[in-house]
């Protein structure tokens, strides 16, 4: 007997009652089927399945958030997997940031002065706890984002 990736159970005695049961129970359960992405398809299928859901489920009592936890899981373990994403300076973070947001010195109060955002994009000055969890919540990012890494300044 053999389950494909639709959780449908093939061969066995009773082939057409197995079918019908696993059909129904494909159905009921939508984790059925639910496989860490293989390729870039898979995992492009999924992330469109998770924007979806998040979507639609409005409600924290609603059983498809384990389901969303679930798909998040695979995505994430994926990215890690097959997407790199290079290590940046905090100042290259900021600077990449401001730029996706078309952003100049002075829209950057949260950190200080024109002056001292300027001190700090030139690398003379280092960010400090306060701006750095500023900058998180102004960008909707992590404050890891803008921790040093070893080896980067």
């Amino acid at each position: 007997m053999r389950i494909d990736t639709f959780g449908i159970q093939h061969g066995g005695v009773e082939e057409g009652a197995m079918k019908s049961r696993s059909i129904r129970r494909s159905i009921s359960n939508p984790l059925t089927g639910i496989m860490m992405p293989r390729t870039e398809d898979e995992y492009d299928a999924m992330v469109a399945r998770l924007l979806s859901l998040c979507d639609e489920v409005k409600d924290d009592s609603d059983p498809r958030n384990r389901l969303i936890e679930t798909l998040s899981v695979l995505t994430e373990k994926y990215e890690h997997a097959h997407h790199e994403i290079p290590d940046a300076t905090p100042i290259e973070v900021l600077r990449f940031l401001m730029e996706q947001h078309q952003l100049t010195q002075s829209d950057l109060p949260e950190i200080g002065s024109q002056g001292v955002v300027s001190e700090i994009l030139s690398g003379r000055r280092d960010l400090n706890l306060r701006q750095i969890q500023d900058l998180a919540s102004h960008f909707g990012v992590d404050v890891n984002a803008f921790l040093p890494r070893t080896g980067t300044r």
